[in-house]
């Protein structure tokens, strides 16, 4: 069965089926509206782009926030362990 992938999808389009492709998108969506939908395909990829790099930016801040918090409450927690006992032993 993954030797039948390699005939399925072989690689790459070659210039033959390029402009199958290229014919049949101009038959339905006609030569007018090509350069208006790749526009609007390229302005929502850039917005994809945009919003994924925010989320990143907004887990990286979460890690490096979670980081400088989780080693202030361990400090804290030793400290408070060490009290706890201290008082134990009087």
């Amino acid at each position: 069965m993954l030797g039948t992938s390699g005939v399925l999808f072989p690689g790459m389009p070659g210039t033959t089926e390029m402009m199958v492709i290229l014919l049949i998108a101009v038959l339905l969506f006609g030569a007018n509206k090509i350069p208006k939908l790749a526009r609007s395909t390229g302005e929502a990829m850039g917005e994809f782009q945009k919003g994924r790099e925010e989320v990143e930016q907004e887990l990286e801040e979460m890690r490096d926030g979670g980081a400088a918090e989780g080693t202030d409450a361990s400090t804290v927690d030793s400290a408070e362990s060490t009290e706890t006992a201290t008082e134990t032993e009087t």
